[in-house]
């Protein structure tokens, strides 16, 4: 086989565009602030990382200061709302070292990503003496952990049955659930937003569970727990059933009107791929000239559809041409061949090391298609030696995406992305259910991510704001969580939607005044 040298991969440049959807440009300086038909003395939000004021992969103090329940409760404070207290972290760097968890994501002078230089000041000292909280954001929470005893409990961590956020400041540790404490507060007013995390950590995974052992980590595909509505059995990364959201979100509802707190404001999931972390990378982002389309053809691509067809398994790839090529991507639903490609490649002549080693890659291989994911995590494989795991050389072979198959947990199938979908389309169609039956306010978080994933936009006071990685100004350096900016524009349409329901009249918040991606 001929050895060839494939450039890095180089990822789509970032870009402004120029047209835009007009929306918050509302004049609210000659509007009485009234509260209608709510009461906002006691306001607690209820939810995960959204709910948080997570962003940049992490939780830290500046982000916590600029979550959305924190924007309406200083909304709120004009009507005659009260306190609103969050767990706050010790620090900007959002690291929480006895768990491994890292500092946040910063942009470096060469415009990499990177993480905050220093050793976070976050432990597991539980805070719960300043608290209690209003602020019930827990992240990584999905739907069923809000109504878990012990979720808090630290003793539980090792188990996977416990939150190390939680533990940070919940009640009771040993008995709390996030339900149970909110409870204790009877708040006058609420809001909910649960459920992202049910298929978002599907989503983020590649649809993939992974297990660590002694240092080694294996993959195996998460399922789809349809019909299951047990989560006890779930592994991390399965799809909620959306009878188990809705039964949960369902009890979280029944659970705060038995301590009277009857109104508040429930928001349904946004399509979870039309955020960045889904669309930074195109799923045809192999770009080659002629001649190493030529190479590649010849020594890779060629032998293994003469290969594949033999096998009765046609179509998983086509030749390669001078520009833009699809990634070549694991696909796990495809039936595992293997051990024939390796037989029919050492039939062809190919020695018997070099069979084997192409037979086991490219055994579930093939090359993405229109309408598929290539997760932004996908950055730091592209274009790697997949031997050495370093940039490639002048002898090198193999170059993960290009001529060999990028891991299965960096890339979502359609089989994966229509999972996703079917599992929104569900859950929203309960929390719209629910929100009628206890008579809510309903935000359409939905429809609003997918304003901001349009060409169009949306546009505050001159500015406009997109999906768009880094220079879009609405989602932070993870590529899932929103920046200052991208929580305000949330903050408004649970506004807009309190006001429609109670009749109140709490002013937008000003979207421009919060942060935005930090550039060095």
């Amino acid at each position: 086989m001929k050895k060839i040298l494939i450039s890095t991969v180089a990822l789509s440049t970032l870009l402004f565009t120029v047209s835009c959807k007009r929306d918050f440009d509302t004049d609210v300086s000659s509007v009485t602030v009234t509260k209608g038909d709510a009461d906002f003395t006691k306001y607690v939000s209820i939810g995960n990382s959204l709910t948080s004021g997570y962003r940049d992969g992490a939780l830290y103090i500046d982000g916590q200061n600029e979550s959305f329940p924190s924007m309406i409760a200083a909304q709120m404070k004009l009507a005659g709302g009260g306190e609103f207290k969050q767990p706050l972290m010790a620090d900007n760097l959002g690291g929480i070292p006895a768990v491994g968890f890292t500092n946040k994501r910063v942009l470096t002078p060469t415009m990499g990503l990177g993480f905050a230089a220093g050793t976070g000041a976050t432990t597991l000292a539980n805070i719960y003496a300043s608290g209690p909280y209003n602020n019930m954001g827990v992240p990584g929470a999905k739907s069923y952990h809000l109504v878990a005893p012990g979720y808090g409990n630290p003793t539980n961590l090792p188990l996977g049955k416990a939150n190390p956020y939680f533990v940070r400041f919940a009640k009771n540790p040993a008995t709390s659930s996030v339900l149970s404490d909110a409870m204790d507060m009877k708040p006058s007013f609420f809001s909910l937003w649960i459920g992202n995390n049910d298929v978002l950590s599907y989503a983020t995974n590649g649809g993939m569970n992974s297990t660590t052992v002694n240092g080694v980590t294996t993959y195996t595909p998460a399922v789809v727990q349809t019909g299951n509505l047990d989560p006890t059995t779930y592994k991390g990364n399965d799809i909620s059933d959306p009878n188990v959201v809705g039964g949960v979100i369902k009890s979280v509802l029944d659970g705060l009107k038995s301590v009277g707190s009857t109104k508040g404001v429930i928001a349904n999931i946004p399509n979870v791929t039309a955020i960045p972390f889904f669309n930074r990378v195109p799923y045809n982002t192999i770009a080659l000239d002629a001649t190493k389309a030529a190479a590649i053809n010849s020594s890779l691509i060629n032998p293994l559809i003469g290969a594949l067809n033999y096998l009765g398994q046609s179509g998983r790839f086509v030749p390669v041409v001078a520009g833009n090529n699809p990634v070549i991507i694991v696909d796990n639903s495809l039936p595992n061949v293997s051990a024939g490609l390796t037989a029919v490649l050492t039939a062809n002549g190919y020695p018997a090391t070099q069979a084997a080693f192409l037979g086991n890659a490219f055994g579930q291989a093939r090359q993405a298609k229109a309408g598929e994911l290539i997760l932004l995590t996908a950055s730091n494989e592209l274009g790697l030696d997949a031997i050495t795991r370093q940039a490639p050389t002048a002898t090198s072979q193999f170059i993960i995406g290009a001529s060999f198959p990028l891991a299965d947990q960096f890339s979502l199938t359609s089989k994966e992305v229509n999972n996703i979908a079917t599992a929104v389309t569900a859950y929203n169609t309960a929390i719209s259910g629910l929100a009628s039956s206890y008579s809510l306010a309903l935000v359409d978080a939905n429809t609003k991510m997918g304003e901001l994933n349009s060409t169009a936009g949306i546009q505050f006071d001159g500015v406009k704001y997109t999906a768009t990685f880094v220079t879009g100004g609405s989602f932070s350096l993870d590529g899932v969580h929103p920046t200052g900016r991208g929580y305000a524009i949330l903050a408004n349409e649970f506004i807009k939607a309190i006001n429609a329901k109670y009749s109140s009249t709490l002013p937008l918040v000003n979207v421009n005044k919060y942060s935005g991606v930090t550039f060095p």
